[in-house]
């Protein structure tokens, strides 16, 4: 799972079955089956339940990225994805910020749930664990994930490689835009549900949140390159001027910053990066000019069966009428 590598998320597409991580060495054998480096192996074999949680964290990061892109030319389908990480576009920028973001959504998760050995829930103050999980209000441990998170990640001094520097942000990106979901929660205990006694804790936003943010940072996603600073002597990332900076010097992108270094493909054709868009579904008032890139689009009519003219009935169950009505789709053409 090393999200600075050059092929960060090759294992995305190697989703096998799931066991139960609980059962004696299981999670052992769990993470001998992940695409882990050597590293990153030992620690997962020292945490019992880190093995389901990054497979968690896989399942949440694709499916947040397909949902995020479903009316896009690229879709974030499996197919492509290893071509696609070699390379600095914003679509590379996109899958390093969710698939970090996913992790640490999930491990703050995973402790709070208590499917991690070695983690509970938030230190909130004035609230022992056991009580926690007795009133229901166990935080996410965000604090724990995050620093469990940087030390698997194991974020190398990396020079003045510019791709290595990019993949490094975008990752970042990731991790502050769950830490920015965080928020505090409250539950109220007294007589007659008044509030004498109020006990707050932790709670990470949804991953949908999360995931929408980030296609708003891929949107306004900033094009890089890198620049020497003469104070302290070493390289960093710069893009376009803002108008607060003076023209002679370039602006170092802001850490909320979903940054690239190359142009896409246009991802209308098959390719090495993508299948292309002959055949997508599109919206003829929304999105089909753009996503048929031009080509135009087939228009096709077909019969679809859903429940209708719903009752309850005494007691216990609602019966409903099946009914059919005729529905236009439209496609991509070849």
């Amino acid at each position: 799972f090393s999200l600075t590598g050059k092929e960060a998320l090759t294992h995305f597409p190697s989703l096998g079955p799931s066991t139960n991580s609980a059962q004696g060495k299981v999670h052992v054998k769990q993470c001998d089956l992940l695409k882990l480096s050597r590293k990153q192996k030992r620690l997962c074999r020292r945490e019992p339940g880190l093995a389901e949680t990054l497979r968690d964290a896989i399942r949440l990061g694709i499916m947040e990225c397909q949902y995020q892109f479903r009316s896009e030319r690229w879709n974030c389908s499996l197919e492509g994805r290893t071509s696609l990480l070699k390379r600095g576009f914003k679509e590379t920028a996109f899958l390093y910020a969710v698939s970090s973001a996913a992790l640490t959504h999930s491990l703050a998760r995973a402790c709070s749930a208590g499917r991690m050995e070695r983690c509970t829930c938030d230190d909130s103050p004035d609230l022992e664990n056991r009580k926690a999980w007795q009133w229901g209000v166990c935080g996410d441990n965000l604090k724990y994930s995050t620093k469990f998170l940087k030390k698997f990640l194991g974020q190398k001094r990396i020079g003045k490689d510019l791709r290595a520097k990019v993949d490094i942000h975008n990752t970042n990106v990731g991790i502050k835009a769950v830490k920015n979901g965080l928020k505090t929660t409250c539950k109220c205990h007294g007589v007659s549900g008044s509030c004498a006694v109020r006990t707050c804790w932790k709670q990470l936003s949804p991953f949908h949140e999360i995931g929408r943010l980030l296609k708003l940072r891929y949107d306004d996603a900033v094009k890089v390159f890198s620049t020497t600073n003469d104070a302290v002597g070493h390289s960093e990332l710069a893009g376009p001027q803002r108008q607060s900076h003076s023209p002679k010097h370039p602006a170092s992108p802001r850490s909320t910053d979903l940054v690239y270094v190359e142009d896409s493909p246009s991802f209308c054709r098959p390719s090495k990066y993508s299948l292309g868009t002959a055949g997508r579904t599109c919206s003829r008032e929304g999105n089909c000019d753009s996503m048929c890139c031009g080509r135009g689009y087939n228009t096709q009519s077909r019969l679809v069966t859903f429940s209708c003219h719903c009752q309850v009935q005494w007691c216990c169950y609602v019966e409903c009428q099946q009914c059919m009505q005729e529905e236009v789709v439209y496609s991509c053409k070849q």
